[in-house]
């Protein structure tokens, strides 16, 4: 009785031994390697080069005042459309002390001219009546009174330009009131009523009292790297993506390529310009100074074979792919690719578009 209980404990410990050495050969087994099926299909190649940059209108205006003073007035807000020669704003004259001064002195010294002119005339014209004198000699003083009436409405006139920026004779060519040069958008006014700004001149730039462009005339604006640029030329096709409107496109046709490079950040960086097209513009209102990214097609293909860039094995110049001949049975097969944007490869020969390819690796276990 006793060796048997033995002899059951024994093959019970065997048991549990085999079984362990079982279970961990089957853990330690490496997994059954499954490739998935992938095919060639028809679809356009393109070969690309990026440049990054901004959307800006064309033409943007920034206008500024003739006169020195405060802003009184401004009639227009940002957004709002505008006409050549609507008023912006209105500036009040903060005179100049020493030319006030200058001007309230030519008045008075053509007050006293004309005093004196009008004396001459009066009392040589009685003479003149009474045939003292001749026409001759009257003449001059009706050409001096003359002479004193004008020089005095020019220093009234010269002294309330000075005091207000407009004269009595052409109140309305007034250099108080900012008018558009352009018809456009406003895109900004920088500028508040009781700010002060500065006349334009050989000195000064003069302080913006608002930037106004054409927004259906709209430029990608951008930087393309030395590597690229010999690769492009005017008349290339540009697709235009926004950072900012993720599912819009525009097109755009390349116009400019800067004949000079600039070292930005260690590269040469070229300027380009491309116009946008019109009609991609009007069917959508695209803000000044979005940034884009410009994708220049520099080749394509169209309806072409193709298959993925990730089934293609590169050795020296040739390229191959694993063709399945029986299930889960590839055989290396060299093929003829074409052209190829990093994501699919054109197939011009060695394969058709029934060919199955070995993919990406699926791991199974048992």
């Amino acid at each position: 009785m006793k060796l048997a209980i033995r002899i059951g404990i024994l093959v019970t410990i065997l048991g549990v031994f085999g079984y362990t050495l079982y279970y961990l050969y089957m853990k330690n087994e490496a997994p059954e390697t499954i490739y998935q099926i992938e095919k060639p299909f028809q679809s356009d190649v393109y070969r690309k080069t990026v440049a990054t940059g901004s959307v800006v209108p064309r033409k943007e205006i920034l206008i500024k005042p003739v006169v020195s003073g405060i802003i009184d007035k401004v009639y227009l807000e940002a957004g709002e459309m505008i006409k050549k020669g609507d008023v912006i704003a209105r500036v009040k004259i903060i005179p100049n002390m020493v030319n006030l001064n200058n001007a309230e002195n030519r008045v008075s010294r053509a007050k006293i001219d004309l005093d004196n002119s009008q004396m001459d005339y009066d009392r040589n014209e009685r003479l003149f009546k009474d045939g003292v004198i001749s026409k001759a000699t009257f003449q001059p003083m009706e050409v001096a009174l003359k002479n004193a009436k004008l020089e005095l409405i020019a220093a009234e006139d010269n002294l309330q330009i000075i005091k207000e920026g407009v004269s009595k004779s052409g109140k309305s060519a007034t250099n108080t009131l900012i008018k558009s040069t352009i018809t456009g958008m406003v895109l900004d006014v920088p500028v508040k009523e009781g700010n002060q700004v500065i006349e334009s001149n050989t000195f000064n730039e003069g302080t913006t009292i608002a930037s106004i462009a054409d927004m259906t005339d709209m430029i990608f604006l951008g930087k393309l790297d030395e590597s690229e640029v010999g690769k492009v030329v005017e008349g290339m096709d540009l697709i235009l993506t926004i950072g900012a409107l993720q599912d819009l496109t525009l097109g755009a046709v390349l116009e400019y390529i800067a004949p000079k490079g600039v070292a930005e950040n260690g590269a040469i960086q070229f300027e380009i310009k491309a116009k946008i097209n019109p009609e991609d513009l009007q069917a959508n209102f695209i803000r000044s100074g979005y940034s884009s990214n410009a994708s220049i097609v520099l080749e394509k293909v169209d309806t072409a074979l193709v298959v993925k860039e990730s089934l293609v094995e590169y050795i020296g110049d040739s390229a191959f792919v694993y063709v399945q001949t029986n299930p889960q049975v590839f055989e290396r097969q060299e093929i003829k690719v074409g052209l190829s944007d990093g994501i699919i490869v054109e197939i011009k020969g060695g394969i058709t578009a029934e060919s199955e390819l070995r993919g990406r690796e699926e791991f199974l276990e048992e």
